[in-house]
């Protein structure tokens, strides 16, 4: 996120904030809300095309978007929270999670669908939790991760009160050594995790090893799939060889995967499965100790429209696996075009080894370490040009980089990406390095970020250009070259109260 508004044509595009509304308008005829609903989402970077590299999964198939929507309309006003009124929800959960399950589970697989990822990660945090209590009598869990795991897990542990070990990541290969994984582990481990790929550069963890580490402790491992668990399996299809990371490697005991990533499916769709069903059960929530009906909750949420569900299977069984294996190696074909060509690019790095379709890439100075400010700078030209490539800051030895999202949609663009990328790259490497304002930097890495006052976080945002009160920044360069330079906890406080000021009310 804060990657900056959507401009490809003119600077001053998108829509101003509206005023903080005092009440409901008086009523207006449904054209008219639709029209303007149009015209506010066109300040809105595109969904569709191909020019968006991060949020948005485009399969380019035609007609798949109305049925999705259609699917989603049958069942919109259908409340999932009782199967037992609405028996087809059952149905079409059971169809849905058993096609996941006979993918990348093993027989007794069990599982949930969720709204996403991040309730995905939290019900697996949950149960490893409450399963560590249970059967080892863990009063204080850990959970042990590599610095590269989504940070959907540092949310987990915040939320569900465990101890967030951190293990770094080898910073050439990006991938989390095993090795650090298993000396990371205690008595106190309630989970281990390991990324199939991981978001931020897209290499895949070496799973096996991590998995088999923890099940010699008894320890359980959670395989976070959400982005390459409806893709790696297709893509071995097509003949290339993806290695084992699904529920078959011996000691993974679950694993999430994300079907409005690669399944294409409107988001938020999600599954979360577990070896069997007594993993699963520590994932439910049941009260009876109220005076109303009796609550069973397998996941997060209670109530919910039935239509996401829906739209999901209609979408998974309409492209079925011969057409997932098909769009998996227009990715494939795609990332072997993609990659060469930025490493062939002066002043390029390339990070880790692709998994097969996210490519995360360094821009480098003169003295070939990388830039933060010419990296920053390329995402902005590029979103003149108008592409979005995702800006993500350094993190320790781990360097600043632009992240691409490969779907078939830009895949058919990488031709073109890659003459607007050589041309862009050019300009920005032959530009003068640029640094935060070392006086602001210096000011801010001074304040305490638990001690700032209202008026103090108002100041800075302001100074770099985020005050919340009009549109962003067209060029996020400056901003999140100061971001880098600030201290975690500083920066989070920073972020947080910006994005509280978007929303006024």
């Amino acid at each position: 996120m804060l990657g900056g508004v959507w401009t490809p044509q003119e600077p001053d595009a998108a829509p101003a904030p509206s005023p903080s509304p005092a009440a409901l308008p008086p009523g207006r005829p449904a054209d008219e809300l639709l029209a303007e609903l149009r015209a506010l989402r066109a300040g809105d970077a595109p969904t569709r095309g191909g020019r968006t590299f991060a949020y948005v999964y485009d399969a380019g198939l035609p007609g798949l978007d109305d049925l999705a929507a259609a699917a989603y309309g049958t069942y919109a006003t259908v409340n999932g929270l009782d199967p037992t009124v609405f028996p087809s929800v059952a149905r079409l959960e059971n169809d849905l999670v058993g096609a996941v399950a006979a993918m990348l589970g093993t027989p007794g697989a069990q599982g949930s669908f969720t709204s996403g990822g991040t309730e995905s990660v939290l019900l697996a945090v949950k149960a490893a939790r409450d399963h560590a209590r249970a059967e080892r009598g863990v009063t204080r869990p850990q959970l042990v991760l590599p610095s590269t795991a989504h940070a959907a897990f540092h949310k987990a542990a915040h939320y569900l009160g465990l101890e967030a070990v951190v293990v770094p990541v080898d910073p050439v290969s990006f991938r989390a050594p095993a090795e650090a994984v298993a000396a990371a582990l205690t008595d106190r481990t309630a989970l281990v995790v390991a990324s199939a790929p991981s978001y931020a550069h897209g290499v895949l963890d070496p799973v096996a090893d991590i998995a088999a580490a923890a099940a010699a402790r008894g320890i359980l491992c959670h395989v976070d799939a959400c982005i390459g668990g409806w893709f790696l399996p297709f893509l071995r299809r097509t003949g290339r060889e993806v290695e084992p990371f699904d529920l078959s490697v011996p000691g993974v005991t679950s694993l999430s995967v994300d079907l409005h990533k690669y399944g294409y499916a409107d988001k938020g769709a999600s599954v979360i499965l577990y070896r069997d069903a007594e993993l699963r059960r520590h994932q439910y929530f049941a009260h009876a100790g109220w005076p109303g009906y009796p609550v069973v909750n397998p996941t997060v949420q209670g109530t919910k429209s039935a239509g996401l569900l829906a739209q999901a299977w209609a979408v998974l069984r309409h492209i079925g696996e011969d057409g997932y294996t098909e769009l998996a190696g227009r990715i494939a074909d795609a990332a072997d075009r993609l990659v060469p060509a930025l490493r062939a690019l002066p002043g390029v790095r390339v990070l880790g080894e692709p998994a097969g379709s996210l490519v995360a890439f360094t821009v480098t100075g003169a003295d070939g370490a990388p830039d933060l400010g010419r990296v920053l700078h390329l995402a902005d030209a590029m979103r003149e040009r108008g592409w979005y490539l995702q800006p993500q800051l350094s993190f320790g030895p781990l360097p600043p980089n632009l992240h691409l999202t490969l779907t078939p949609a830009t895949g058919d663009r990488v031709e073109a990406l890659l003459a607007d990328l050589a041309d862009a790259v050019k300009a920005v490497r032959a530009s003068e390095p640029t640094a935060p304002d070392p006086a602001l930097a210096e000011f801010a890495a001074g304040l305490d970020p638990d001690r700032l006052g209202p008026q103090e976080v108002a100041a800075v945002l302001a100074f770099a250009g985020l005050d919340g009160d009009g549109p962003l920044p067209t060029r996020m360069a400056p901003v999140l070259m100061l971001l880098d330079a600030l201290p975690v906890r500083l920066k989070e406080r920073l972020l947080a109260e910006f994005i509280g000021s978007l929303f006024r009310v």
